[in-house]
């Protein structure tokens, strides 16, 4: 991984950070030389202050730290994209990303991003049960596993049926507390996405190299 920091006169490149699970952008800082190879050592992304004129890590106040999953470099080398996942609110204003304004609707997600911060809400709500206690998935993580799972049998029946009837406007409903209530179960089994992902990655390569599955 390879770093030109002696094409900028003052040896800082810009480094983009990008939510690893929605693909969200969350903010833009500079790093040099040092901040670099101490965001890679430690996980925790470092930028060069301008303002402080010193490293200074992402939450070494607030206490929201961003974890490193990789880096990129871009094709000159003289930036970087960082992916990351974010403990809290990246913005010091309190919102998920700092190109998000406070008096304005927040930048929508991709349909998949979408997934992957709803997923990070339930398992928090299974990590932290008593931070909201009227929350409805807090309490089916109280209730248990055959709970969850008999909740998830109840709306893939009931999203079969609207489908099958041509109910397609009760099946957009449907379908999303499936995908809702299989999030929970994911959770509940200590299970994430990215597993489920990786599982039909591995089958679509398996059928891409042209392995027939019987």
């Amino acid at each position: 991984m390879t770093f030109d920091f002696d094409k900028m006169p003052d040896g800082l490149i810009p480094a983009v950070v990008q939510d690893d699970q929605t693909g969200q952008v969350l903010m833009l800082g500079y790093v040099n030389q040092e901040a670099l190879a101490k965001t890679q050592q430690e996980g925790r992304v470092t930028f060069f202050s301008r303002s402080k004129n010193r490293l200074w890590t992402k939450g070494e106040i607030s206490g929201n730290f961003l974890t490193v999953v990789s880096l990129h470099p871009d094709c000159d080398g003289d930036a970087v994209l960082i992916r990351a996942r974010p403990d809290g609110p990246t913005c010091h204003r309190g919102t998920v990303s700092c190109f998000e304004q406070p008096d304005q609707t927040a930048i929508p997600a991709a349909p998949v991003g979408f997934l992957a911060e709803l997923e990070r809400l339930v398992q928090r709500r299974r990590d932290i049960p008593d931070e909201d206690p009227k929350s409805y998935t807090a309490s089916l993580f109280r209730k248990g596993m055959p709970k969850i799972a008999q909740k998830v049998g109840e709306e893939a029946v009931e999203t079969v049926i609207d489908a099958v009837g041509g109910n397609f406007e009760g099946l957009k409903g449907e379908a999303a507390d499936l995908l809702y209530h299989l999030l929970v179960l994911l959770a509940a089994s200590n299970l994430t996405l990215d597993d489920v992902v990786a599982v039909l990655r591995e089958r679509h390569s398996t059928i891409s190299a042209g392995v027939r599955r019987e």
